[in-house]
C-alpha cells in the first residue's frame, strides 16, 4: 500500500461524502479505493470512518487524521511544485474562485487574457455566490465582493460597489417616483434571493439615518439576471448590484431610485493566502490581475452628490 495515495483516497471519501464518489473522482475502481482505506486503518490501528449505506461519517480519531493527512498533502504538492519548477517558472494550475456574476462580468475576461500570456498555465474558475474557503477546495486566489472576515489572508482593494434601486421607466410612470425608502412598501418588488442584499438597506446622506425595507416579492429570483430582465419587463423595483443593472441604465431600460439613501459602497478585494514562497503563476496572475480589475472597476463605486 502506498501510503500517500491511500491518504489521498481518504481525503477524497471524506470531501465527496461516499467511497463510491471518491473513487469516480480518482479515476480508480471502487473495490480498490475502499482496500487502501481499509489498509490505512488497520496500519494506523483504528478505524476512521463510518461507513453506511446512505452516508459516510468521521469518527473521532479520523478527524484529527483526515486534518493532518490534509497538512500532509499539500505539503508534499507544494515540494513537487518545487522541485518542478514552479516557483521559478510560471507553469501548472491556478485555480479561482469568484462571485458568479462577478466571474462572467469582470474577472472572466482578465482570466483569457491572462491564458494568451502565459501558455504553461491552466485556469480552474470555481463560480459560486458562498464564500469559498480557500484550503478546502485548494484554492491559490480568490475575488471576494464584501467586506472581510478572514484577517490570515492577505488582500489587495481592486474597487467597490454600489448597491442601487432601479426600476423601469414604465413602472415609475404608473407608480411615481419614491421619495424615501418607505416609499416601496407601495411597489411590487423584485427580489435577487441573496444573503449580501437581504433585506433591503438604506441609509440617508443627509442625517446618516438607516432604513430596512422588509423585500416582500412580487417575483422572488435566484440570479442577478432574472431580476434586472424582470425589471426591465415591469414586473417590479429591484435592488442589487451597480454592475448588474450597468448596460440596462445606459440603453435606459432602467433609472436609478432612491441614490441620495444608498449605503456605502461594497468592496472589491483579490485575496490569497500568505506564503513564504508564492509560486511563479500566483504572483503572475496577482501582478496582472490587480490592475485590470482596478481598470475594469474604475467606474463603479461612486455615489452621486446629488
Amino acid at each position: 500500500m502506498d501510503r500517500l495515495e491511500a491518504m489521498a483516497m481518504l481525503v477524497a471519501s471524506v470531501e465527496e461524502g461516499s467511497l463510491s464518489a471518491a473513487a469516480r473522482k480518482l479515476n480508480v475502481s471502487a473495490p480498490t479505493l475502499t482496500r487502501n482505506v481499509s489498509d490505512l486503518e488497520a496500519m494506523v490501528g483504528t478505524r476512521l470512518i463510518i461507513r453506511t449505506t446512505r452516508k459516510l461519517a468521521l469518527t473521532e480519531a479520523g478527524v484529527e487524521y483526515v486534518a493532518a493527512a490534509k497538512r500532509i498533502l499539500e505539503d508534499v504538492d507544494e515540494l513537487e511544485r518545487r522541485a518542478a519548477g514552479e516557483f521559478t517558472t510560471p507553469r501548472g494550475e491556478l485555480v479561482v474562485t469568484s462571485p458568479v456574476q462577478v466571474a462572467r462580468l469582470r474577472v472572466l475576461p482578465v482570466i483569457n487574457q491572462f491564458l494568451g500570456l502565459y501558455p504553461e498555465i491552466r485556469i480552474r474558475l470555481v463560480q459560486s455566490d458562498r464564500i469559498i474557503d480557500l484550503i478546502d477546495v485548494h484554492a491559490d486566489v480568490a475575488i471576494r465582493v464584501g467586506h472581510l472576515r478572514d484577517s490570515s489572508l492577505v488582500a489587495t482593494r481592486v474597487g467597490a460597489l454600489r448597491v442601487v434601486t432601479v426600476a423601469s421607466p414604465a413602472l415609475l410612470d404608473k407608480y411615481g417616483l419614491p421619495e424615501t425608502p418607505e416609499d416601496l412598501n407601495k411597489f411590487p418588488c423584485v427580489v435577487f434571493d441573496s444573503p449580501s442584499l437581504s433585506p433591503w438597506r438604506y441609509r440617508s446622506q443627509d442625517t446618516g439615518q438607516t432604513y430596512t425595507v422588509p423585500d416582500v416579492p412580487r417575483l422572488l429570483v435566484s440570479s442577478p439576471d432574472a431580476a434586472v430582465d424582470a425589471a426591465i419587463a415591469s414586473i417590479g423595483v429591484t435592488f442589487i448590484l451597480e454592475h448588474d443593472v450597468h448596460d440596462a441604465v445606459k440603453a435606459g431600460k432602467l433609472k436609478y431610485v432612491l441614490q441620495e439613501f444608498e449605503v456605502e459602497p461594497i468592496p472589491v478585494h483579490v485575496v490569497f493566502l500568505s506564503r513564504e514562497a508564492m509560486p511563479a503563476k500566483l504572483r503572475r496572475f496577482i501582478d496582472y490581475a490587480v490592475p485590470q480589475l482596478r481598470e475594469l472597476l474604475a467606474e463603479f463605486g461612486r455615489i452621486p452628490s446629488d
